[in-house]
């Protein structure tokens, strides 16, 4: 993998060892936890470690991404949070996620409400997304496709479809964030594919899903919001607007120019936008 965010540190709890940034300051407020998408790491939060300097901000890598460990045996994404949150003795936090990260951090308000102090989800609604458009099915096609043939160089170039979005050309993005988000999938790909019988790369145990979620969102007491890209796909936007309008305490906010990575391509207005959610809140 190439050079990381420092300093990285790690937890080794049996079962895993999870790898994790942690900036704290000495200052108060409830922590940030913040949860990077599938394929990728904690890099990608690297606008958004220092823009809260009131607070401790948390960016751990996912079991089975980046420095983690690759997983073996069952386990929940949203477990292994608690888990974090327990080893470091935090009792609440407030949970930003994207694209993945927001099915883990809206699974961790639904399993474990009492450690969850308010969300931010963004490229998601739930963990358990609804996909119609044909432009999200065709690059899942392609995945299956690729898996099949060990072709690792296709499964990538249909995961960057995600970075610009169904509505523009890769070259609309800035080339610092195309690469990144190229670099992260690729060193996750490298470090945590296992081989099989020939050599055929074979993924990782899968998380164990949490269900029903979607009828389960009214539930979730704490502020909730979806911040979406405006460019993202129609089903990620959908999902985002679902998700605001189903909980009690739900807002949506749109960031302009920006796909499935607002954090990454505008981090001003993405963080602006947590800010105010966090002021408004009193949280």
């Amino acid at each position: 993998m190439t050079a990381m965010l420092a300093p990285l540190r790690t937890l080794d709890l049996g079962d895993q060892r999870i790898a994790y940034l942690d900036r704290d300051l000495g200052a108060g407020g409830i922590p940030l936890v913040l949860l990077h998408g599938g394929g990728v790491d904690h890099r990608m939060w690297s606008a958004q470690l220092d823009a809260f300097p009131e607070r401790r901000v948390l960016v751990p890598d996912a079991r089975g991404h980046g420095w983690s460990s690759t997983p073996s045996m069952p386990y929940r994404l949203c477990d292994d949070v608690v888990a974090l949150l327990d080893a470091l003795e935090i009792d609440r936090a407030v949970l930003v996620g994207v694209s993945m990260g927001g099915g883990t951090a809206v699974d961790t308000a639904l399993e474990h409400p009492d450690r969850v102090a308010g969300l931010v989800v963004s490229g998601t609604g739930t963990s358990e997304p609804d996909f119609q458009e044909p432009w999200v099915l065709d690059i899942q096609e392609t995945w299956r496709r690729t898996e099949e043939a060990g072709d690792l160089e296709g499964w990538i170039e249909a995961f960057m479809r995600f970075v610009p979005g169904p509505r523009r050309g890769a070259n609309a993005v800035e080339p610092d964030v195309t690469r990144l988000v190229d670099t992260m999938v690729r060193g996750t790909l490298a470090t945590h594919l296992l081989r099989g019988p020939g050599g055929a790369p074979v993924p990782p145990h899968p998380p164990t899903p949490v269900t029903d979620t979607w009828a389960r969102v009214p539930r979730i007491g704490v502020p909730v919001l979806a911040a979406v890209g405006a460019l993202d796909g129609d089903d990620h936007l959908r999902m985002g607007r679902r998700l605001a309008d189903s909980v009690p305490h739900g807002s949506l906010v749109t960031i302009d120019g920006t796909a499935h990575y607002p954090n990454m391509e505008r981090p001003d207005a993405f963080n602006a936008a947590i800010a105010g959610f966090l002021a408004t809140h009193h949280l």
